[in-house]
């Protein structure tokens, strides 16, 4: 479970290659606080570290998460948001994560305001019940608000200090960020469904 406020960005310092998992080593500051076995969000992607090394740790995608994310776009050099799972005893500042992408939206629009950059999306127009105004959703990871909800698509407000300490300021127009809706959006969306 996470929250959606990034800790730290990684690099990809390289990636292998088996069957069809592809495995990442990652180097970043938060590798000396990581345990083998532990839950890290990788651009929202929950996946369980398996390696630690000076200052890289190692995870391994398989086909299915590799099939609904973007992380099969990793290349060497790439830049991935990291949050480490959420303590109990702690605040809650983002919203409810798991860390399972239901899907990807393609980065259609960047536009950059006094004080704020804004990024419009687009995606499968079947998740629209899950697309609210002012709704919660994370975007590579990252907890955010949307609005300017349509039924394909929704734009995002990012604060400079999200732009700095995020991989957004990677982003480009026809890029795909890895999407995650509210778990409670989820919920009652299925209850509703079940209804009829």
């Amino acid at each position: 479970m996470f929250t959606g406020i990034i800790e730290d960005t990684g690099c990809i310092s390289s990636i292998e290659k088996s069957g069809t998992n592809i495995s990442y080593w990652v180097q970043s500051k938060l590798a000396q606080s990581l345990k083998v076995d532990q839950s890290l969000s990788h651009n929202g992607v929950c996946l369980t570290v398996e390696a630690i090394k000076n200052d890289l740790h190692k995870v391994t995608a398989i086909d299915e998460t590799l099939q609904k994310t973007n992380l099969g776009n990793l290349v060497q050099g790439s830049i991935v948001n990291l949050e480490r799972c959420m303590q109990l005893n702690g605040r809650l500042d983002g919203h409810i994560v798991q860390g399972h992408v239901d899907t990807t939206a393609l980065c259609t629009d960047i536009v950059k305001k006094e004080g704020s950059t804004e990024f419009s999306f687009e995606t499968d127009a079947q998740f629209a019940t899950l697309m609210i105004e002012k709704g919660s959703i994370t975007l590579n990871g990252i907890s955010l608000t949307i609005f300017n909800v349509s039924e394909t698509g929704f734009t995002v407000a990012i604060i400079p200090y999200t732009m700095e300490h995020t991989n957004l300021s990677e982003l480009k127009t026809a890029d795909k960020v890895n999407i995650e809706f509210d778990i409670i959006g989820k919920y009652v969306n299925r209850i509703q469904s079940i209804k009829r």
